[in-house]
């Protein structure tokens, strides 16, 4: 059963360390000030991450029997939360993070001798097994997720909304399993997303308080998800797997999908994948006409769709090639959306002229 004493340690430690590190956030040098690339208001604390991690740490170490898995991923996170923070201050190079990435892959896959072993009957023929490639799959996988979120970080409340729904069917999948571990870092997680929601939002209690998550608390993300993901389709003591691994392409649908879609686009223009840019999806609305909440609103219900159909093809043990081909087929409209983004910019127009007139 879920631990609800992790949910409340969670949630009331990430009230407090937002306080807390908003004040002393000029003096440490995490501010995020706007650029041309960064149109927000004033200097915003970069602070999200390092309450999301202190409170989720705190809420895990306390109530929960401490066993090597959380440990070395507690570890992994602090690495990950730790290199995110240097990013925020300092601006480190593609390759650095790449680096640090592929450590911290290393701490959980060699550490716990964890990886993604099958990807199970994904063609029709069986399931399809990685052998000893396995373990560069997971670090590839644990890189591309990390960079995911981090990619969608680009509005107020984009990465935690879409933080918390990936972590709302984690929770449940493995809740109904009886993956005990895996559900109390979810539900743990979302209540510490929610205090980090209402101060990204300046909300009340928050209303003087506005803070961005910054690359440690995207990374951050990203580790957990993914390792989570890693974690539950392992058959455990506990019985099987808590879900199927195409499952994990509705759990991280968009900030996936975004980030394939983006970086070909890049690579298409000559440009580095890496290379930042305002070509992404909520950019696109946000061209359209809607404001910044009403796309990450937007956006969040599309992921929330998403997930809840991973979610009924899971319980209807519906085939994992038809799971694949279903998802797909909903990458291959986001991504022809992505590259025909003026049509799209044009249409949303025309349906908000009408809508106002």
């Amino acid at each position: 059963m879920m631990n609800l004493y992790s949910v409340v340690i969670a949630f009331f430690s990430s009230f407090c360390t937002l306080y807390l590190l908003s004040s002393i956030a000029a003096r440490i040098g995490l501010l995020d000030r706007p650029c041309e690339r960064k149109q927000h208001v004033g200097a915003i604390p970069l602070i999200g991450g390092m309450s999301v991690f202190f409170a989720v740490s705190l809420a895990l170490i306390i109530p929960l029997a401490q066993n090597q898995s959380l440990t070395l991923f507690l570890i992994a996170a602090g690495v990950i939360v730790f290199i995110g923070v240097l990013d925020d201050k300092y601006s480190l190079s593609v390759r650095s993070r790449l680096i640090g990435q592929t450590l911290v892959s290393a701490i959980l896959i060699f550490g716990l001798d964890l990886y993604v072993v099958s990807l199970g009957n994904i063609i029709g023929f069986g399931d399809f097994y990685l052998g000893s490639v396995g373990k560069i799959f997971t670090i590839v996988a644990v890189i591309a997720a990390i960079n995911a979120f981090n990619m969608i970080d680009g509005i107020d409340a984009l990465l935690g909304g879409t933080g918390i729904v990936a972590f709302i069917a984690l929770g449940l999948m493995s809740y109904m399993s009886g993956n005990f571990l895996v559900s109390s870092i979810s539900f743990a997680f979302i209540a510490a997303l929610i205090p980090y929601l209402l101060a990204n939002l300046n909300m009340f209690p928050f209303r003087d308080k506005k803070v961005f998550m910054g690359d440690a608390g995207s990374m951050f993300i990203g580790l957990t998800v993914i390792w989570l993901v890693v974690y539950s389709i392992q058959d455990t003591k506990f019985g099987e797997s808590a879900f199927r691994p195409v499952f994990a392409l509705y759990i991280l649908a968009l900030p996936l999908m975004d980030m394939a879609a983006i970086m070909y686009r890049r690579i298409k223009k000559g440009n580095s994948p890496f290379s930042p840019d305002r070509d992404h999806i909520h950019h696109i609305f946000m061209r359209a006409g809607f404001t910044a909440r009403q796309a990450a609103l937007i956006l969040v219900i599309v992921s929330s769709l998403i997930a809840a159909l991973g979610l009924v093809f899971e319980l209807m043990n519906t085939p994992d090639y038809v799971m694949l081909f279903v998802f797909l087929g909903i990458f291959c409209l986001y991504s022809y959306s992505i590259q025909h983004s003026f049509r799209l910019t044009k249409f949303f127009r025309r349906f908000l002229t009408m809508k106002n007139a």
